[in-house]
């Protein structure tokens, strides 16, 4: 099975829970577990594979111009990751299915595991940055729907929030980090970044692109500073716990340390930064858990600490501590789930999980008893359980660390991390099921189903083999993921559990009597603890939120006042300061082209243009004028096109000032004519300051461009020598926009849809409602013209109805090769069409409708895409264009180019936009004015009787639909005026 496939498996599965919950919980448990059995078996295909050292690749192009390939692989460390992921994640699919209550959705409980799933499985199995990005910010995402699953309660949404804050921001960091990392290497592709360990070391950009990435690692692995986060994630449902703590979200950061242990290790700058922060994380989440009552929450702070372990293991850059670490992150993973599995059941079956409501257990819960102490044993390092052997690697290689030239301070805080460890631990087994039965629990605890034990007995099970037999059950994987980790065949030592009277021996030693005697005194040590102020991380993180927000708040009122002038002069400022910070950095070449002589034509239209635009800026109060004037300042500039042998973009330009004169006038229609004066002079003077100085940065800037050569060849060129070539067309705009530019075309016919729709839903918003009500009490503040339907418009406008339509298929059948095309061919007929309810109103029109807009930008969108896909069934990418020539009887031979469905598709969505807009304003405008009846007569609503009268019949009966004169005379019966 290919690695892309088994990473995309839960995502594809995870449809299935929500779609099958409505048959019962057990089937969609059912369909989550078959979907992480399936991937898992699929994986597992491959571990003989991988055992023998071989690298399982899927390498797919995205985007390769950027670098970003979706390319996958499965080596040791990606397999042990993953097997971690996707088999704990059965186990999971298994306990939720009977801790989940009947009150919870469990499809959509199961949906969310899987997503998180396939994100877990992304980051392991991802062969390039980039795309491990993409998943690592999914685990954030999805974490966030499964931490804060219980809506209800408000710790656990908060929790989730919390959780997303931090290692959002850690990902925004990773990001950078990346990056950077990827442009020493040369590649963002993991593997070939794995083979520039001295590039990469001896750049100057080393320390700010390792400091970035572990910013991501340390707070996505809770991490000191950022380790409040994860405690407070145990608001989450037991088997999101579970999960979270042992096998996914918090070992990405272990993985991602891992994945780049081979590159980033071995510094001075790797050590200090990694095995410091591990080792304070390890001292200080052990300390923490000893004095935590809830036993989740106790569980928490010790997968903290477990955390600053495998961190302080992988910081220390040797070989040994490497494979250490890939040890203990198994041994980890196997005891951590079966704990929170095991205080989930307590939990469930006793309704506390309140240590100081608990004890005696193990006489009614005695599977759940075992279960918990042998994982609690393991977890405290105790002999001939799998624990105890990663910690004696640990505390051995502690022994020999020298920080900072001092040889003692590794060795005694590590000693220290491990009693506390052993000590909460303990206290774990003591306080929760030692002691004598209580007649006081909240509700009387019994061991559950094997339903619920069968998942944490499967682990307590591998807890002991491994614990017992090392090199039998867990040696191969340890080999395998150690090998990834250094980058090489690695000599691994059999693990054992004697070695002789070593260091590491006599530190653990220690570590478990004085966790003994720490459980012994705990009374007086948790009233000193109690007693003893100390900072609250999420009263700080709360604090800090809470800081940040207000003074974002009062940046965005201050910054954001609502006024579209203000966010024109920042744009504009920022604009200009851009520009001449780029202007003074000398990269500008000297002039090579000579100028153009000014012909009179040329200064007679610059003269006109800039006179136009200067009248806009004087006259901009009076609406209509100003409207009047910036259609003016478009034709001119059609004008300049045609001049400068661009006549695509002049039909264009022309097409679009009618059509927005015309869209523009049905809008201005409510408001009023002229607007006062707003400003004063001092504002006036620097707005008109700032408008030329940007005027002349834009001018500039032309002119900089305009007279120099370029020694590169341009876009421009490659289009116009490939256009016929590639695209089978001599028009290289069209071409463009159909072709080479494809996709950006039919991101904007849909976005112009999009649009259209909104307007349309506006306008149905409006005509609704109270709206409706002060849209009919609405009066313009100018003079209408006496004759609605001019005679001449009207004749003129159906006679030339055809000859448009005609002329807009010619154009649309032209454009391959000829100015024209499926855009300009939409705005010419639009423009036929507005004319006809122009001339002859919108009833009238809009009766003899026959086709409605919604249907005609469907089709349009709907025409590009399926032309666009037909290139994946001729093995090409999505909208890439063929074309050949046809020869019919009494023809001669012509061009066929799939482009033409495409641009049909142009057309479509561009009349259709255009007139659902059109008519949106058109039925706003008409309402407001009048509501005219089956003969045209109109209601003129002059009083306030008229007005009631045309609302009800506004709601009754929708724009364009004939009012019954019977209605009407109804109405007129009780005294009401028409």
């Amino acid at each position: 099975m290919s690695p892309a496939l088994i990473a995309a498996l839960p995502f594809i599965g995870a449809f299935l829970p929500a779609l099958l919950i409505r048959t019962g919980r057990t089937h969609a448990a059912a369909a989550a577990g078959l979907t992480s059995g399936l991937a898992l078996l699929g994986l597992l295909l491959h571990l003989p594979a991988v055992l023998r050292g071989e690298v399982i690749q899927a390498r797919f192009e995205w985007l390769p111009w950027l670098g970003l390939n979706a390319n996958f692989m499965i080596d040791g460390l990606g397999m042990l990751f993953a097997t971690l992921i996707l088999g704990i994640g059965i186990l999971i699919i298994l306990y939720a299915r009977y801790y989940l209550t009947k009150a919870d959705p469990a499809g959509q409980f199961y949906t969310y595991l899987l997503l998180f799933q396939g994100a877990m499985v992304g980051i392991v199995l991802s062969d390039n940055i980039l795309l491990l990005l993409v998943f690592w910010e999914l685990t954030s995402l999805s974490s966030f729907l499964l931490i804060g699953f219980w809506k209800h309660l408000p710790e656990g949404r908060q929790g989730a929030r919390m959780a997303l804050t931090v290692t959002g921001l850690g990902g925004l960091s990773m990001i950078a980090g990346m990056l950077i990392l990827g442009n020493i290497a040369g590649s963002y592709d993991i593997s070939e970044i794995l083979k520039h360990r001295e590039a990469i070391q001896s750049s100057d950009l080393y320390l700010p692109a390792l400091i970035l990435i572990l910013g991501g690692a340390f707070t996505k692995s809770a991490q000191f500073p950022f380790h409040f986060w994860l405690p407070h994630a145990m608001a989450a449902p037991t088997p999101v716990s579970a999960y979270l703590h042992s096998a996914t979200m918090v070992k990405a950061g272990l993985f991602l340390m891992a994945r780049l242990w081979p590159v980033l290790s071995g510094t001075p700058e790797w050590f200090y930064l990694v095995a410091t922060t591990g080792l304070i994380t390890m001292l200080i989440g052990a300390k923490i858990a000893i004095f935590k009552d809830d036993l989740k929450a106790l569980l928490a702070f010790s997968t903290v600490s477990h955390l600053g372990l495998i961190t302080f293991l992988l910081g220390l850059g040797t070989k040994t501590a490497a494979v250490a670490a890939v040890f203990h992150i198994i041994n980890h993973a196997t005891f951590k789930a079966a704990l929170f599995m095991s205080a989930g059941i307590v939990d469930h079956e006793a309704h506390t999980r309140d240590l100081k409501r608990l004890g005696g257990l193990r006489h009614l819960m005695p599977i759940t008893a075992t279960i918990a102490v042998i994982a609690a044993l393991s977890m405290a390092g105790i002999p001939l359980f799998n624990g105890f052997l990663s910690k004696e690697l640990m505390l051995e290689e502690a022994a020999h660390t020298v920080w900072a030239e001092t040889t003692w301070l590794v060795p005694v805080v590590a000693t220290l991390a491990a009693l506390f460890s052993a000590a909460y631990s303990f206290r774990f087994i003591a306080h929760g099921f030692f002691g004598p039965v209580r007649d006081d629990y909240p509700h009387t605890p019994h061991d559950p189903g094997i339903g619920m034990w069968a998942s944490p007995a499967f682990l307590v099970t591998l807890v002991v083999l491994i614990g017992v037999m090392p090199m039998t059950f867990a040696g191969p994987y340890v080999q395998m993921a150690a090998n990834a980790v250094v980058g090489g065949d690695l000599h691994m030592h059999p693990i054992k559990h004697w070695h002789g009277v070593t260091p590491a021996l006599m530190m653990s030693g220690i570590a478990v009597v004085g966790g003994i005697a720490l459980l012994a005194l705990f009374k007086p040590l948790k009233l000193l603890w109690e007693s003893m102020p100390r900072p609250e991380a999420k009263v700080i993180f709360d604090w800090l939120v809470e800081g940040f927000a207000d003074l974002s708040g009062r940046f965005t009122a201050a910054l954001h006042n609502g006024a579209m002038a203000r966010y024109l002069m920042l744009f504009t400022l920022g604009s200009i300061a851009a520009g001449l910070w780029a202007w003074t950095g000398g990269t500008q070449g000297p002039i090579t082209r000579a100028m153009l002589p000014v012909t009179p034509v040329a200064l007679v239209g610059w003269v006109m243009l800039v006179t136009a635009t200067l009248c806009v800026v004087a006259f901009h109060h009076n609406r209509l004028l100003a409207l009047v004037l910036i259609s003016i300042v478009g034709l001119i500039v059609s004008i300049c096109f045609i001049y400068l042998s661009a006549p695509d973009l002049a039909l264009t330009q022309i097409s679009v000032e009618v059509v927005t004169a015309v869209l523009m006038l049905l809008a201005l229609n409510f408001l009023p004519k002229t607007t006062a004066l707003e400003s004063g002079r001092l504002k006036l003077s620097a707005d008109a300051a700032l408008a030329m100085a940007g005027g002349l940065a834009v001018g500039g800037l032309i002119y900089a461009l305009m007279m120099r050569d370029f020694s590169f060849e341009t876009m421009a060129a490659y289009h116009l020598a490939k256009s016929y070539e590639l695209g089978g067309g001599d028009n290289v705009v069209n071409v463009i926009l159909v072709d080479f530019r494809g996709y950006d075309t039919y991101g904007e016919i849909t976005v112009l849809g999009i649009a259209a729709l909104v307007i349309f839903a506006l306008t149905e918003a409006l005509l609704s409602g109270t709206a409706s009500r002060k849209l009919i009490a609405w009066r313009p503040d100018m003079v209408r013209g006496g004759d609605k339907h001019p005679l001449m418009l009207l004749i003129a406008s159906r006679v030339i109805l055809p000859i448009a339509l005609l002329v807009g298929v010619f154009i649309f059948l032209r454009g391959h090769n000829l100015p024209g095309g499926g855009f300009i061919a939409g705005l010419v007929v639009s423009i036929a069409l507005v004319m006809q309810y122009m001339a002859s109103g919108f009833a009238w029109t809009q009766a003899r409708q026959k086709v409605y807009y919604h249907v005609l930008i469907g089709a349009g969108v709907l025409a590009a895409g399926i032309t666009g896909a037909g290139a994946w069934f001729n093995g090409m990418p999505f909208l890439t264009s063929d074309f050949g020539y046809v020869k019919l009887p009494g023809l001669e031979k012509f061009e066929l180019a799939t482009a033409a469905g495409f641009d049909l598709g142009v057309f479509l969505g561009v009349v259709g936009s255009v007139m659902l807009s059109l008519g949106g304003l058109s039925r706003l405008a008409r309402r407001a004015a009048a509501i005219e009846d089956e003969e045209g007569a109109h209601i003129v609503a002059e009083k306030p009787a008229a007005r009631e009268v045309a609302a009800a019949a506004a709601v009754a009966y929708p724009a364009g639909t004939p009012l019954p004169r019977r209605w009407l005379s109804a109405r007129a019966a009780k005294g009401e005026e028409q």
